[in-house]
């Protein structure tokens, strides 16, 4: 049974469908030797190429979906090269075959926390897809007065650049005079959400990690650059949950 491209190729672990979508629209994919278009349809026996290099397709039902949580420091970044040179998350990550490690959401320099990895990019799709509405918790210690006013705003909107924003909820869980530390939960992937609201009100932050993502909490004895392989049931559990 024919799929669509994106679909098949993400599928094999390729990438998310909106990053091959990106691709497919570069005219990077060809399928049998044609230049792929968005809504072309393919079956996993056909020959596929990406940027001029073939590519050995990886039938979803007989691959394992992995899962990894990676504690991400401040100062790397999530690309898998850097024209400056600057150190990239994937240099921690276990190699695969046949495969790539695909990121579920980004975390820009300075945010340090968890940070998904899967082989499966419908997988990686689903968990970022705004249908799915996932919580996003992240500890906030910011710099500067935080009054009741700033708190109720960012509860109930923002507008930023690109829109409305606001947190889910805000919890105080600690510090002293202008440094304080929050949790705050987001449901919306957008670029910097977190840091943006926060200066929208004068407040700075001066240390942001993400705790949890969805029902996966960043484990405590992950130390920061090390990654831990979720279990097997795990991944299943993870799977059923999304379906």
């Amino acid at each position: 049974m024919s799929e669509k491209v994106q679909k098949v190729l993400a599928n094999a672990g390729l990438g998310s469908r909106r990053q091959i979508e990106d691709w497919i629209r570069s005219g990077r994919i060809r399928i049998n030797g044609e230049i792929a278009n968005i809504g072309d349809r393919m079956t996993t026996d056909m020959a596929v190429s990406i940027d001029g290099r073939p590519v050995k397709l990886v039938k979803s039902l007989t691959k394992k979906t992995r899962v990894l949580l990676y504690n991400k420091p401040e100062g790397e970044i999530c690309t898998r090269a850097d024209p400056e040179k600057r150190p990239t998350v994937f240099s921690h990550l276990p190699l695969l075959r046949n495969s790539r490690w695909i990121t579920v959401g980004r975390l820009d320099i300075n945010t340090q926390g968890l940070l998904l990895f899967t082989n499966n990019g419908e997988l990686a799709n689903k968990l970022m897809h705004p249908r799915t509405a996932l919580e996003r918790e992240y500890a906030v210690r910011v710099h500067g007065i935080v009054t009741p006013q700033i708190l109720s705003n960012l509860k109930q909107g923002v507008k930023l650049e690109d829109g409305m924003g606001h947190f889910e909820k805000i919890s105080e869980v600690g510090g002293e005079g202008s440094n304080r530390w929050f949790n705050v939960i987001v449901k919306q992937g957008r670029n910097r959400l977190v840091r943006r609201l926060w200066e929208s009100q004068n407040v700075q932050i001066s240390r942001l990690m993400r705790v949890r993502y969805g029902n996966i909490t960043l484990p405590r004895n992950l130390h920061r650059g090390q990654w831990q392989e979720m279990e097997p049931l795990e991944v299943d559990q993870l799977l059923a949950s999304l379906e």
